[in-house]
């Protein structure tokens, strides 16, 4: 892969974001120059009326997940669903109108025009930039690497789609299958069985593996349920091309690629990308003189280091370093396995929860900054980062993934985790044993939404105020 195409794959998430703001500055400025060729004068109403759209945009065209990959969507699929935001956008504008009864102070002619005109302008410059896009991947650039689970006559078709559509910029590598050999059809396009399907979560581990596609016929559901248990955690977004098309599965979004139909395991989390930058970026301003302080504090205690890193595991099953303000001595990850060692009851609480709930390494400005849950302010920085979100499930370590969540794995890969979540504002510390806090993640994984959020986050800060903020 050439220098262009790692840049191009790299910077794929600023690109959607940049063109999340050239819209909403379009939509905007469009209505600027409706007023200026007709002659209207632009008075505060329509100053207040541009605020309005720019942040209904913003919330809007996020949500209805404009801004996702649409590699191999057809581009009516992607005008129906800017119709539909823009209808929304429109919808909430006639609200304001019929709420505040204004309407008087805006052209009709030109609120009409800007109305039916914007959603055309808006996808004349997103079918421009997939087609740039489509250049650089027929070329071979910004190309997206595959593996299909199947080499039978779905799988076999599923390639063959692909090569129909080098637009769509996608790269099948090889196969897996435990019954059919290396065939003529796989021959003459170029492709070889990898191994057979036992062997797929390997590969996963030691290659640059985008996508699995899953050709297998439903009624070998133990083998696609193993792929899903077991490759989820593995880096790469996997899809089943149904020979059934079965709905409701794993709560499996129905999307196209080609002519062929493919359900979509990977929840969209988009707009809750978009709330947690915005979010985030809020919170580290706000409050960046309390940082300043608390972050002086720690320093000034001990002269230790100010943050503490903690592996986690994030979306894909990959690793991050989690941040918080240290709240335990200099060196107490070393003083762990002889705390443990001297004492079999802080050992079995510590295997049971992964938490201490009097550790003796907590200093007394740790226990404050515990109990107040200031300690987790810096996770904040991971949000802006993209490590984790806002709300989500728990911070989890490897160990845990593996020995605790098993068949929830999977889900809980499939999203990034939360400074604050369902098991926090429901239990935090009262003891609730791990399969409640495994339970809990689930249904907020399969129950998520912008208003679940919101209900979190009003519940954590309650529980902060009520000095039940302990985790």
């Amino acid at each position: 892969m050439n220098m262009l195409s790692t840049n191009l794959r790299e910077q794929s998430s600023i690109m959607a974001r940049l063109l999340h703001l050239i819209d909403c500055f379009v939509v905007v400025g469009f209505l600027w120059l409706l007023l200026l060729w007709y002659r209207v004068p632009w008075t505060p109403y329509y100053t207040r009326f541009a605020i309005i759209t720019f942040g209904l945009c913003l919330v809007t065209f996020q949500s209805f997940q404009l801004y996702r990959s649409w590699r191999g969507w057809k581009f009516f699929q992607e005008f129906i669903v800017i119709l539909r935001a823009w209808a929304t956008v429109v919808g909430l504008l006639l609200f304001y109108f019929f709420v505040f009864k204004i309407s008087h102070a805006y052209s009709r002619v030109i609120f009409l025009i800007w109305s039916l005109a914007t959603p055309v302008l808006l996808f004349s410059m997103h079918v421009t930039a997939r087609k740039i896009l489509h250049r650089f991947r027929t070329k071979g650039k910004n190309v997206r690497h595959a593996v299909v689970a199947g080499a039978g006559d779905l799988g076999v078709s599923l390639a063959r789609e692909l090569e129909t559509i080098p637009w769509a910029g996608i790269d099948v590598i090889g196969f897996f299958d435990d019954k059919v050999n290396e065939s003529k059809e796989l021959k003459e396009m170029g492709k070889t069985i990898l191994g057979d399907i036992n062997t797929l979560p390997g590969y996963l581990e030691s290659n640059d593996i985008d996508y699995v596609y899953i050709a297998l016929p439903m009624r070998a559901e133990k083998k696609i349920f193993k792929i899903l248990r077991e490759c989820r955690s593995l880096g790469a977004r996997i899809y089943l091309v149904p020979d059934l098309y079965v709905y409701g599965l794993h709560h499996a979004e129905m999307q196209s690629l080609g002519n062929l139909l493919v359900l979509n395991f990977n929840p969209n989390t988009e707009w809750k990308r978009s709330f947690d930058v915005i979010f985030s970026s809020l919170v580290l301003v706000c409050l960046s003189p309390l940082f300043f302080i608390i972050a002086w504090f720690v320093k000034f205690q001990d002269g230790g280091p100010i943050f503490y890193r903690h592996p986690r595991i994030t979306s894909a099953g990959k690793e991050f370093a989690c941040l918080k303000f240290r709240s335990m001595v200099v060196g107490a990850d070393e003083q762990l396995e002889q705390l443990l060692a001297e004492n079999p009851k802080l050992r079995e609480e510590w295997e049971s929860s992964f938490k201490l709930q009097d550790d003796p390494r907590v200093t007394k400005l740790g226990k404050f900054l515990r109990k107040t849950s200031l300690d987790e302010l810096p996770q904040f920085i991971n949000v802006f980062k993209g490590e984790m979100s806002v709300v989500g499930a728990r911070p989890i370590v490897g160990k845990e993934l593996t020995d605790f969540y098993k068949e929830s794995a999977g889900r809980y890969c499939s999203m990034k985790p939360g400074i604050t979540g369902a098991w926090q504002v429901e239990r935090r510390s009262d003891g609730s044993s791990y399969d409640e806090r495994v339970s809990m993640d689930d249904w907020y994984i399969l129950n998520y939404s912008l208003w679940t959020d919101i209900k979190i986050i009003f519940k954590t800060i309650k529980r902060v105020f009520d000095g039940r903020g302990a985790v």
